[in-house]
């Protein structure tokens, strides 16, 4: 099943073109990866896609339904979910508190609900001692975790993640890998990656679309990728390799 459809997607900030008509699907329980240099157009992708940018062409459906005009609350709601490339934590609230507002997105929910969804969340990314502690006490790598973890609490289908390694040592990235494996088997959605560390993506992406310009210029498996003539040349340069990233 497609779970996320995007046709058509063109960006225009007066004279600039950010994005030309993209298409983008997902499967269900599918993950894709998003590269290309910076400025490609990636976050601005991403942007559209939530609804915090109108396309200026183009369509976007949410597991079947049309979502091109919703606002970036009512795709949540529909099972939309984000982290941000810079974190957007409240840094004047705990990490429950900042958990239970990821949690609120599905409405409906008692305070009482919303404190309980917030730590089984924390639990399951094993951050539960973290709950009582304020946002800015936290190291880098636990800020990222902590949005991560503010995301599932929504409960979405598809888990939008812009750089979420950027700032992050070698061993926090290979932590941050296998949560995101345990969180696909646990949860069965759907998870589009923005991300620069190429042996990331390489060892977690089951396909691969890749920008510049605007424009996408290659997709396929991440085997066909590393060897594909056009990405070498946009993302690497001339002569170079994946493999070797």
């Amino acid at each position: 099943m497609t779970i996320l459809r995007a046709q058509g997607i063109s960006k225009r900030y007066g004279g600039l073109l950010a994005l030309s008509e993209v298409d983008v699907t997902v499967e269900d329980n599918e993950f894709v990866a998003l590269i290309g240099p910076n400025g490609a157009g990636k976050s601005t992708l991403l942007n559209v896609l939530t609804g915090l940018a109108s396309p200026t062409t183009g369509t976007i459906e949410l597991a079947g339904q049309p979502v091109t005009k919703a606002s970036t609350h009512a795709r949540i709601r529909a099972g939309l979910g984000r982290t941000f490339q810079h974190g957007r934590l409240f840094d004047r609230l705990s990490v429950l508190e900042n958990v239970m507002v990821g949690a609120a997105n599905r409405p409906g929910r008692s305070e009482a609900q919303l404190e309980a969804a917030a730590r089984e969340s924390l639990a399951r990314m094993g951050l539960a001692h973290l709950a009582p502690l304020p946002v800015s006490s936290l190291t880098y790598g636990n800020r990222r975790m902590v949005e991560l973890t503010r995301a599932l609490a929504g409960g979405p289908r598809v888990l939008l993640l812009d750089e979420p390694a950027a700032g992050l040592n070698s061993g926090e990235v290979e932590d941050l890998m296998a949560r995101l494996r345990a969180i696909r088997a646990e949860h069965r959605l759907a998870v589009v990656l923005i991300e620069h560390n190429m042996g990331m993506v390489m060892r977690l992406a089951e396909r691969i679309a890749v920008l510049n310009f605007g424009r996408k210029i290659a997709e396929g498996t991440p085997a066909a990728i590393q060897t594909d003539p056009a990405v070498l040349e946009a993302y690497l340069g001339s002569g170079s390799s994946y493999a070797a990233r």
